[in-house]
């Protein structure tokens, strides 16, 4: 593999592996399989997905999800509030495609029924418990109120109910091996909360799809009660997060920055890398150790990368450097010039930094980044 600067590589294996790990739970759990796409962010990986009988997406934005329709996907959740001051790329799309929307207030209700001039379908974004936004779970009268209002707007189709328990991703007691029965906890506990409330929605004449979407539970959970439409994203590269969350191995990670080492320094066991914030983000975890640990560090090889190399790690980061602490028997086998791997912590970011992905077999490709903006 020829490199001279930091490169994204994709481990295209497994990826589609990934892929079809999360495709065949969801067919064998019946439930629809609308995979969220803000993890790729690649029209070229968006159509591997259609070889697992994917028709549907999810996006993290207006203009993601303009880039998707332009590559021929005409069935597109927009997995965020709806931004009203987008109100025209809003309705070019919903012209073109098949257009879900967010909404958790009867005030943005009004204001799309009055400005959408094609129609769109409508989901209210409910909070189980991660506290980023949307209605509390627990507040049945107003969820139906907003639901019934839904309902009684002409261009307006009332969809169902959306979730996104991020709080998955933080789960309590954090010790190590017991984040996955946390996560599933997590999981069970707002899926009764959520079917409480499907419950008293189709008691008062609302049938909800219920809509969720969190790559930890969904990977582990075994319960699907309830649940129409399944929404992970991440699951498609995974992570350092998923791995010291038990969700994943590293064998299961898809992704791996390639940085050259431009510095080392004896004294301090260090190596510094052409590898920073801008290309690896800021997002950091801890390691058994209790280390603040912003990758992990691998040997590329014909084949992809190594294991992690262990107790090294990259414990800083600023705009374009990265430092790697290290260990004696490892220190001497790093040299200038030559390119190391970095596990990222938040595939999801690290990829949204990059204008374009290289695979193993050195295919380039491409990222919505390179995509036109308005």
């Amino acid at each position: 593999m020829q490199f001279n600067r930091p490169t994204l590589l994709l481990d295209r294996a497994k990826c589609m592996s990934n892929i079809g790990f999360m495709a065949e739970k969801a067919s064998r759990h019946k439930v629809f399989f609308r995979p969220h796409f803000k993890t790729h962010q690649s029209a070229e990986i968006g159509q591997w997905f259609r070889d697992f009988g994917v028709s549907c997406i999810t996006v993290s934005s207006v203009t993601m999800a303009k880039y998707f329709a332009v590559h021929g996907w005409d069935d597109i959740t927009i997995a965020i509030p709806a931004n009203l001051a987008e109100m025209t790329d809003i309705n070019l799309l919903a012209g073109k495609i098949n257009l879900n929307l967010l909404v958790e207030s009867n005030e943005v209700v009004e204001f799309l029924a009055a400005n959408l001039h094609h129609q769109a379908g409508i989901f209210v974004k409910v909070d189980a418990g991660y506290h980023r936004t949307g209605i509390d779970v627990e507040q049945h009268d107003t969820i139906l109120g907003i639901s019934h209002l839904i309902s009684t707007k002409r261009l307006l189709n009332f969809k169902g109910l959306v979730v996104h328990n991020g709080h998955t991703y933080h789960p309590s007691p954090a010790a190590t091996g017991q984040q996955k029965e946390a996560i599933k906890t997590i999981h069970d506990q707002s899926l009764a909360r959520l079917n409480r409330l499907k419950s008293f929605l189709q008691a008062n004449g609302v049938e909800p799809l219920l809509s969720v979407g969190d790559t930890p539970a969904m990977t582990l959970t075994e319960n699907f009660e309830g649940i129409g439409e399944i929404r992970p994203g991440n699951f498609v590269f995974y992570d350092l997060m998923q791995q010291k969350l038990g969700v994943c191995g590293y064998d299961q990670i898809a992704v791996a920055m390639a940085c050259p080492v431009v510095a080392t320094h004896p004294g301090r066991l260090e190596v510094v890398i052409y590898g920073g914030a801008v290309h690896l983000s800021k997002e950091s975890v801890e390691d058994e150790n209790g280390n603040k640990i912003f990758g992990e560090v691998v040997w590329l090889n014909e084949k992809g990368w190594s294991a992690p190399l262990e107790q090294t790690f990259v414990r800083s980061l600023s705009q374009e450097h990265g430092i790697i602490k290290t260990t004696p028997e490892f220190f001497h086998q790093f040299r200038p010039g030559m390119f190391v791997g970095i596990l990222p912590v938040h595939s999801c970011l690290t990829n949204s930094l990059m204008p374009w992905i290289k695979t193993l077999n050195g295919q380039i490709i491409q990222t919505m980044n390179l995509f036109p903006g308005p």
